[in-house]
């Protein structure tokens, strides 16, 4: 199963304080392991919330809001796509990251194309096969 790992935003990192080379070092340490397991498929940081933007869909009107969002609760710093057999493992692959001072992060599974069903039709599943096949080519 694949699960999305979210690195909730901080303070800090809304106010775009960039890890020092202990922490980097450390992190680094980390997704070694995640790789060497097999686990980690892709993770990458995130620039603070005031360098991005919101799109917020109403009908046929889209509204562009700039960022900085004020709940930094509910922003997301980082993330992880990692591949796991359970949820079980994720959690005990997470609770060894080098985080502290309060840091949270949420664990998601991942959608697979079997959890749709029938309405997964053939078709779909074939379309969506290929656009796979060209993100993996990029």
């Amino acid at each position: 199963m694949r699960v999305m790992v979210i690195v909730k935003a901080s303070h800090e990192s809304e106010a775009g304080r960039l890890p020092g080379a202990e922490e980097l070092a450390a992190m680094g340490k980390f997704n070694e392991q995640l790789v060497e397991a097999g686990v980690m498929l892709m993770g990458e940081g995130l620039r603070p919330s005031s360098q991005g933007a919101r799109v917020r869909f109403d009908g046929k009107r889209r509204t562009v809001i700039d960022g900085p969002f004020a709940e930094t609760r509910e922003l997301v710093a980082g993330f992880w796509l990692w591949q796991v057999r359970s949820m079980d493992e994720a959690i005990e692959w997470i609770k060894r990251a080098p985080f502290d001072g309060g840091a949270e992060i949420e664990l998601r599974p991942v959608f697979e194309m079997e959890d749709f069903g029938e309405a997964a039709t053939p078709e779909i599943r074939e379309h969506e096969a290929r656009l796979r096949e060209k993100i993996a080519k990029a």
